[in-house]
């Protein structure tokens, strides 16, 4: 049986090679979705992915599954219950930071036509970067575009947002097609990023 090519970055794992090969650039337009992710961005700051990875089943159940509209209500005992949980990373700047990102994000939500997927998309026009990086060592750690997303995130009130963060985010998203060309889902996700997937109507 032929060996699958794939991005050297999960290794063997099998938890890590499931989220390289469904989940990893795949496009991601949905406004919820794209608030855990952010999220789970900024609880990755200072650790490695599959730190989270491992976590996240119980981050989700943690936070409400990631709803907004419940998180953005959370006050001090909610704080407590999370510095608590030995099953989530256990920060209060960044459980913080979730809870204002949800806040923000129904702000956003509530006047802004395009929603929080639209703020996020528009900073490559609706559709995925396709890259073309033949080693791990060519791709970089941050771009003007998320240098330039990540300052209006953070002038919107976000926390834990920086370029570096911000880049691993629009990898994860399928902003930027950042699978190695010999990968086998760079080819996939090229053709379907051809498609242009549409937000959601709203």
């Amino acid at each position: 049986m032929k060996e699958i090519s794939r991005c050297p970055w999960p290794g063997s794992d099998p938890l890590y090679c499931a989220y390289h090969d469904d989940e990893w650039g795949v496009t991601e337009y949905d406004d919820r979705a794209l608030y855990e992710k952010l999220v789970l961005d900024g609880f990755q700051a200072g650790l490695s992915w599959i730190t989270i990875l491992l976590k996240r089943e119980q981050f989700r159940r943690a936070f409400s599954e990631f709803a907004p509209e419940k998180i953005a209500r959370y006050g001090e005992p909610q704080i407590s219950r999370l510095m608590n949980d030995a099953g989530i990373v256990r920060s209060r700047s960044k459980i913080e930071a979730a809870i204002g990102g949800a806040r923000l994000w129904l702000e956003i939500m509530e006047k802004e036509p395009g929603g929080f997927s639209e703020l996020i998309w528009k900073h490559v026009d609706g559709k995925p970067q396709i890259n073309r990086f033949q080693k791990m060592g060519e791709i970089p750690a941050k771009t003007e575009m998320s240098e330039g997303l990540a300052k209006e995130l953070k002038q919107r009130g976000f926390k834990f947002c920086g370029p570096v963060i911000v880049y691993a985010f629009a990898q994860a998203i399928g902003m930027v097609n950042d699978h190695i060309t010999t990968c086998h889902r760079y080819d996939v996700l090229k053709k379907s990023a051809s498609k242009k997937a549409q937000p959601r109507p709203r």
